[in-house]
């Protein structure tokens, strides 16, 4: 009997020793952002993102770097991202790379002057293909500034 409660003490000692480093493992304050890079730009006959082709993985912590390299303000602007991620923070970058403002809960649209650079930060927690990425100032959507993002 002795013997037996002493190998059920081992079992269950080490679940939790297993158990305990699964759920440290998914502590977003102890992750690393991934960084993903944004340029919203435009030339005399279009306007783009680029990549216009964004991929991230669920349960992962993001940052999203979007600079206006544009010569006018656009929009990144994804209701279905809004919808299937988890904010942490948005924030507007000064001249000298330090943040300015900070913006907390959802956001759906980020506007981006010339020259300017925000960042998001976020948790996907529902996977899907999003198709609705644009921007929203009237002409921009038509003249190709449209982008598709998957999230896995």
């Amino acid at each position: 009997m002795k013997k037996i409660l002493i190998v059920f003490i081992l079992i269950i000692s080490s679940f939790f020793t297993v158990w305990g480093s699964v759920i440290a493992s998914g502590d977003l304050t102890k992750q690393e952002p991934i960084t993903v890079d944004v340029q919203l730009g435009d030339t005399d006959n279009s306007y783009l993102f680029v990549p216009s082709s964004l991929e991230f993985e669920t349960g992962k912590l993001y940052k999203l770097v979007i600079h206006n390299v544009g010569k006018t303000k656009h929009y990144f602007s994804s209701e279905g991202l809004s919808r299937s991620v988890f904010t942490r923070k948005a924030q507007v970058l000064g001249a000298d790379g330090k943040a300015i403002a900070e913006i907390k809960g959802s956001i759906r649209e980020i506007e981006v002057y010339p020259g300017g650079t925000a960042e998001w930060w976020f948790v996907p927690v529902k996977s899907g293909n999003i198709n609705d990425l644009k921007c929203t100032i009237k002409g921009h959507e038509e003249a190709g500034m449209v982008g598709k993002i998957t999230i896995k």
